[in-house]
């Protein structure tokens, strides 16, 4: 009887799952994989948060793929450079006649599926699983894109032509089997405000597309509503894919979702960007080493000062959005993407810190970390990266918590220091005993940006 495995990464679904339906078809026997690699996580401090969600997101894969007659293993491989010589002990455990996974495209993980392919003389299997393949698509002159508005319309035209099919959940392999356990691995933090069964996270699916994406245009960039998906986290993870999100999304709304000014369409176009970053990351890997994509803004004078950065991440800046935002990373592992762009800006352009600083932080705290849009968004802000808009888009923060959060009732959910004051007085506070004092004059350290970028063509 042939027995064949699958390597999950960030993928942890049984539903659209390319290749387990795949290994299924294969095989009598099918097995399933998760290597884990704790000291991969140690060195670059995953948050305590993601990784009580990853093991949550593990336990609930384990249970659904037992329903299927499929036993998933973890497997502590120690660090990620151990990955070949584990899952080719693996294989020789099992005697497996192959294994398979889904390709991914940062550099690394493409090194690392390389070394695993020889180790494994040619018995993996790597299939695509992306929305948007990213050598699928190309400019005119056979460039990669860089820009993501001519990206998104080349995007639109390739899914109306062949929208993505889901797949059905693969035939039962046997009878039921008991569902591993993952150990934990490392501190804790308590995620359960994020869903990782299925029928939850297909639930928030649902009513995201039933009954706020008509509103997502108005309503996404105002922290203090609930208009945004809030899916990022199980996306990260893979515990639904960007097909099915698009799939649901038109059974919802139809041929808006070609629409790109339409609620609909704006969170479409919030898939594209995900996809975007990954086009970048592939066909510009110097951004996966913690260069700008840019080359020339890696000269760009930027400071290092702790003391500033210790206080935007701990939310003591003095400037309210700023600080409601840092803080509700802190508190909840997870932040509103308008409240991104401030905070990031507000690093970059107001403190002059560099933009790898951020990213870092970024990546350490959120639960939702996806290494490709997380570095996409920092090096937007930092005007570093594939925007079109050039160095001198900088926020003023005042008027961005006046704008996005007019009446302060997301700041004051999270600075409640200021529930005496209202209108003007609350984004900008007056001298106060029990909040900080503005760390930055937000006028002067404009014009300190624009300097430092104009500097560079001198």
């Amino acid at each position: 009887m042939s027995t064949v495995a699958v390597w999950f990464r960030h993928d942890l679904r049984c539903l659209d799952h390319r290749a387990l339906s795949a290994a299924c078809e294969a095989a009598d026997s099918v097995r399933a994989v998760y290597f884990l690699c704790p000291e991969q996580l140690d060195e670059h401090v995953i948050a305590p948060i993601r990784r009580h969600y990853l093991r949550r997101a593990l336990d609930e894969l384990a249970t659904q793929l037992a329903t299927l007659g499929i036993e998933l293993d973890i497997v502590n491989a120690g660090h990620f450079r151990a990955l070949p010589q584990a899952l080719s002990a693996y294989a020789d455990k099992f005697q497996l006649e192959a294994v398979y996974a889904h390709k991914e495209w940062l550099v690394d993980e493409i090194a690392r599926d390389e070394a695993c392919q020889q180790a494994l003389n040619g018995k993996l299997q790597l299939i695509d699983d992306s929305l948007i393949n990213p050598l699928a698509l190309s400019k005119d002159d056979g460039d990669p894109y860089k820009v993501f508005t001519p990206f998104s319309k080349r995007c639109r035209t390739y899914l109306q032509q062949q929208f993505p099919r889901c797949l059905r959940r693969p035939t039962t392999k046997g009878v039921s089997v008991i569902p591993s356990q993952c150990p934990v691995f490392g501190d804790e933090k308590p995620s359960t405000d994020w869903p990782v069964t299925e029928e939850a996270v297909l639930n928030q699916l649902r009513t995201f597309c039933a009954e706020r994406a008509e509103d997502y245009q108005e309503q996404r960039d105002f922290p203090a509503e609930q208009g945004t998906s809030t899916l990022s986290p199980a996306l990260a993870l893979g515990i639904i894919s960007p097909r099915q999100c698009l799939a649901r999304l038109q059974a919802e709304a139809g041929e808006q979702i070609w629409e790109a000014k339409s609620g609909p369409g704006c969170w479409f176009n919030e898939l594209l960007w995900r996809e975007f970053y990954r086009h970048i990351a592939f066909h510009f890997p110097r951004v996966v080493k913690g260069k700008a994509f840019q080359p020339h803004t890696d000269k760009v004078a930027w400071r290092y000062d702790q003391k500033d950065f210790d206080a935007w991440r701990e939310g003591n800046t003095g400037y309210p959005i700023v600080d409601a935002a840092m803080r509700q990373l802190k508190e909840t592992g997870w932040m509103h993407n308008r409240l991104r762009m401030i905070s990031a800006s507000f690093l970059c352009k107001d403190l002059h810190i560099d933009w790898r600083w951020g990213e870092k932080h970024f990546l350490e705290t959120l639960v939702d970390a996806d290494f490709a849009s997380n570095n996409g968004g920092w090096q937007w802000a930092a005007s570093t990266g594939t925007d079109a808009a050039p160095y001198f888009r900088i926020f003023n923060p005042t008027t961005q918590g006046q704008r996005f959060d007019p009446d302060g009732r997301f700041i004051l959910r999270y600075v409640p220091e200021l529930n005496a004051l209202s209108g003007k007085a609350l984004h900008q506070p007056p001298a106060m005993d029990h909040y900080p004092a503005q760390i930055v004059d937000h006028a002067v350290a404009r014009k300190i940006s624009l300097a430092l970028f104009q500097n560079l063509a001198d």
